[in-house]
């Protein structure tokens, strides 16, 4: 099992890994950051599992399916194929508008249905909880069985005969299969009617979505996927947007580089909310601006790098030595110890997310002239401006005075600006402008390596940085300043890896120095590349991480090129950001 070979399902309240074998290998109830159900992508043994595996006459297990999304959804279709016959599986996360609202039920549904022949299969269904602690126990119903032991209630609802879902034993498929696995309020009516009512509204649901959604002229297949994926890891509830569906996928092989991702920093969905506006999608930008006001607000204006999706700001990470590892990759670690660290960007990140909200006509009757908040941003910027920090990449050991901080304190010091300058804030307006000429000068002067012919991680160092590919992709460097290609093209073979890709940095750090490329890094370099003039080079480069994705088109975070193998969380929401963003600056002119 890779990555791959997974898809993902959800419905902005839980997402599923699923693989070509039938297997859900990654679940977690009842929201994205709670315990697995099923983990077998850390753990094949304790993870438990819930398979719906083909099989040979005799017995053996079928070759794998065909796994592919039906299009324009978040659908999955697996078809698999053996000598006693093919059969398809459809599974997907309800999600639908219903009174006025969106339907999104803490419920996953299977739908097994015979294409040819009579096929044989088996299915096995046991969840655990606590991370694979808890093994939970069946109680059998008539056509239910009652999991108990977790946190919350568990039932799975099938037609399916209980005695072969318990004991995994071999059966003929003569018509359709339903299940229906639900954390909280169970399916309520008939099962199949229900199953199949939700599957018609669902693929509507998104395939509207879809219809809704603005595209380039150009990869619009992979825009699309990408959007719905990006559209995935919203938790809808609140509005916060997490980084990737998993914990513990190491970025290379044996670099204990292995975190939960399950979160929301500020920094990646600040710049995904720039994804969306983009697509015209305007509810979920209108979502994390929300949640992100009220951060704001709940500590006087300071703001840590990552929270929950309840907004808890407390996100102890822990090893669990039960758990044996992707690929035995260890360790397993859940919570993120980076919610400590002192990461001075976020004052920029959160004034750039929350720029659209001032500054688009559409959102001016909900927001109103209250620019406290933006106060409260630049009150931060100014107390910050000069100090050290963890930066971009999150040094656990490391404090610098990081380019990066400084960029985005120039950027959110500009939007500041602009929006108190659109509302007669002079005041707001004068100090803003200060805090970012002061920020605009400190990077001229002290970042700037003549002999590299780029701006450095640190002052006056020798440390490229891809994050400083930034400085293009959001106006500090124009294409028309002698620096900026320059900058783009040292950053681009300094901090070359094999395919062609980029690392994100070469210093070492904590763990070494890392090993694989950093996708999200290759888009901003190809996106910088077409603002500076070199759109050829740009588009190669494009093309080739076309081809970091799995077949399914989604992207993990690191990519080796060495054996095309995808490393890092996953699917990772920040990936298909850069490939959003790249890939309509490559169909044509587009603001900032």
């Amino acid at each position: 099992m890779s990555l791959r070979d997974l898809g993902i399902v959800g419905n902005c309240q839980f997402n599923a890994l699923i693989d070509s074998s039938g297997a859900v290998q990654w679940l977690c109830f009842p929201r994205f950051d709670s315990s697995f159900v099923f983990g077998g992508l850390v753990d094949g043994q304790c993870g438990g599992h819930f398979q719906i595996e083909g099989a040979e006459p005799g017995g053996a297990p079928a070759p794998p399916g065909r796994l592919d999304y039906l299009r324009n959804t978040n659908i999955l279709r697996n078809i698999v194929e053996s000598r006693s016959g093919c059969f398809e599986i459809l599974d997907f996360a309800p999600r639908f508008i219903q009174n006025e609202r969106s339907y999104r039920p803490t419920m996953l549904i299977r739908i097994v249905r015979p294409l040819a022949g009579r096929p044989l299969l088996r299915v096995r269904c046991q969840p655990v909880y606590d991370y694979g602690e808890v093994r939970l126990q069946a109680e059998v119903g008539s056509h239910h069985i009652e999991y108990s032991g977790a946190s919350g209630r568990l039932r799975l609802t099938t037609n399916h005969s209980l005695e072969y879902l318990q004991s995994g034993a071999l059966f003929a498929l003569e018509g359709p299969v339903y299940f229906a696995l639900a954390w909280g309020p169970p399916l309520e009516g008939p099962l199949e009617e229900s199953c199949e009512n939700f599957f018609q509204r669902t693929r509507l649901y998104w395939r509207t979505w879809v219809k809704h959604t603005t595209l380039p002229a150009e990869y619009q297949r992979e825009v699309i996927r990408s959007a719905l994926i990006l559209k995935l890891h919203q938790f809808e509830d609140t509005g916060a947007i997490i980084a990737a569906t998993t914990t513990s996928i190491p970025e290379a092989p044996g670099s204990a580089r292995n975190w939960d991702y399950r979160y929301c920093w500020v920094r990646d969905a600040a710049l995904a909310i720039r994804a969306f506006r983009m697509l015209g999608h305007f509810e979920e930008m209108e979502g994390f601006a929300n949640f992100m006001r009220d951060r704001a607000g709940a500590d006087g204006g300071r703001l840590q790098p990552l929270y929950s999706v309840a907004g808890e700001n407390a996100l102890t990470e822990r090893e669990l030595p039960l758990l044996g590892g992707y690929l035995k990759h260890l360790p397993v670690r859940v919570g993120n110890d980076a919610w400590r660290q002192i990461q001075n960007d976020v004052y920029g990140e959160m004034a750039l997310a929350l720029t659209p909200l001032y500054t688009d006509e559409r959102f001016q009757a909900d927001v109103g002239p209250d620019l406290s908040i933006l106060n409260e941003l630049c009150e931060q910027i100014q107390r910050t401006i000069g100090d050290s920090d963890a930066g971009i990449w999150e040094y656990r050991s490391i404090s610098k005075r990081n380019a990066f901080t400084l960029l985005m304190h120039w950027v959110g010091a500009t939007r500041i600006a602009a929006i108190a300058e659109m509302s007669g804030e002079q005041g707001l307006m004068l100090r803003a402008r200060h805090l970012a000429a002061e920020a605009g000068l400190a990077l001229q002067e002290e970042y700037w390596n003549e002999q590299l012919g780029a701006y450095v991680m640190w002052p006056n160092s020798a440390m490229l940085d891809a994050s400083l590919l930034m400085m293009v992709n959001l106006g500090f460097l124009q294409s028309d300043d002698p620096r900026a290609r320059r900058h783009v093209e040292a950053i681009g073979s300094g901090l070359e890896a094999p395919g062609g890709l980029l690392y994100r940095y070469l210093t070492p750090d904590d763990f070494g120095q890392p090993e694989t490329a950093f996708l999200i890094c290759a888009f901003w370099l190809a996106e910088a590349r077409c603002r500076v003039g070199l759109q050829q080079k740009g588009r190669e480069l494009f093309q080739r991480l076309l081809g970091c994705a799995n077949p399914l088109g989604l992207f993990s975070e690191d990519f080796d090129a060495r054996d095309a193998s995808l490393w890092g969380n996953f699917p990772q929401a920040y990936s298909h950001v850069g490939l959003i963003n790249a890939a309509f600056l490559l169909s044509g002119p587009h603001p900032v």
